[in-house]
């Protein structure tokens, strides 16, 4: 069992945030989310979107954001149980909780924070009727180790970012790459659109628009996708394949947290916003998109804001007896759980005569 001192569900840039501000009290962390990795919609959707509203950053890419958290927070060593997703709370006698995830593992923690954006992610699947029968057997929805997909063929379909910089990044690992997307025009970054352009000139890159991939043939492991095209004269077209990877974004939901016994509003955690973004469940706090409460402002900044407010709470929770005097960062610098210290260098004042 993993034991921490707050769990946070949800890896999405506020709960990566609250990693630091625990840490700064001195509190442990661990964190839980059904991606296979940690930042969220940022990291899974529109990696090189830019975001404007992040203070000091009049730009920053949303994936250039989350490594940035992960960077700070690395002194905090925060633990992380990835791809799985949140399933069942128990709270026990004495106050505390076990989180156990969709694959068995169990987590306990004194206070549990669900940050968990919009809810769990789950990827939005083609209609394709026998695409079950395929998964984890040439189907993927996520790329998790890209060697996998070394000297294979591979059908990417979508036109969104993570289509694009997935098509790129395998071009050179993959033996063939062909890019599957309905429509002529991609939604994707300008210069991912302009790269996929590239190298489909050069012949790594087969880009192959206006049409959808509509059926799946093999008899244990994915063999051939069917390849429909809207110009009819063309028709429907048979293609060999090692892997198939549909990337049509991900469709966020609540999941199992909602039957928790939380107060559910408008498909949102129902918190107290006057003091620290505490549920109806004492211990359980709700920060990010994924709460609700009058003058709610779906906003990254937002959520780090309530991660300070929140963090602040539980340590009074973990340490009733205990006060906490805030202190500065630019005074008392940061000092991390790895023996790191972040510090302002002390000016030297030498008396004269």
């Amino acid at each position: 069992m993993i034991k921490t001192d707050i769990l946070i569900i949800g890896a999405g840039p506020t709960g990566l945030f609250t990693v630091f501000e625990a840490g700064l009290l001195k509190l442990k962390t661990h964190l839980i989310d059904a991606l296979p990795q940690p930042g969220g919609q940022c990291s899974e959707i529109y990696p090189k979107k830019p975001i404007y509203d992040i203070p000091a950053f009049p730009e920053i890419n949303a994936g250039d954001l989350v490594n940035n958290l992960m960077e700070q927070i690395k002194p905090f060593e925060p633990g992380f149980t990835l791809g799985e997703r949140a399933e069942t709370l128990e709270k026990l006698d004495d106050g505390t909780f076990i989180v156990t995830t969709n694959k068995g593992t169990q987590h306990h923690a004194p206070v549990v924070a669900i940050a968990g954006g919009l809810g769990s992610f789950e990827p939005r699947k083609p209609p394709i009727p026998n695409i079950t029968d395929f998964e984890d057997k040439g189907v993927e929805y996520f790329i998790k180790d890209p060697e996998v997909y070394r000297d294979k063929k591979v059908v990417i379909a979508g036109g969104g970012d993570s289509a694009l910089d997935w098509a790129i990044y395998l071009a050179d690992i993959a033996e063939e790459v062909a890019l599957v997307h309905r429509r002529k025009e991609f939604r994707g970054a300008l210069d991912s659109v302009e790269k996929v352009s590239e190298l489909s000139k050069l012949g790594k890159i087969e880009m192959i628009t206006n049409a959808e991939v509509v059926g799946l043939n093999g008899k244990n492991d994915l063999e051939q996708v069917v390849i429909r095209h809207k110009d009819e004269a063309r028709g429907e077209e048979l293609r060999d394949v090692d892997h198939f990877v549909p990337l049509f974004g991900l469709s966020p939901k609540l999941g199992p947290i909602g039957s928790w016994g939380l107060e559910i509003e408008k498909n949102a955690i129902k918190v107290d916003n006057s003091y620290d973004y505490a549920t109806n469940i004492p211990g359980v706090y709700a920060i990010g998109d994924v709460n609700t409460y009058k003058g709610k402002l779906k906003l990254i900044l937002s959520g780090f804001h309530e991660a300070a407010i929140m963090c602040q709470s539980a340590y009074q929770r973990i340490f009733p007896d205990k006060k906490y005097v805030l202190k500065y960062t630019t005074v008392g610098g940061v000092e991390g759980f790895d023996g790191s210290k972040k510090e302002a260098k002390k000016e030297v004042v030498q008396s004269i005569g």
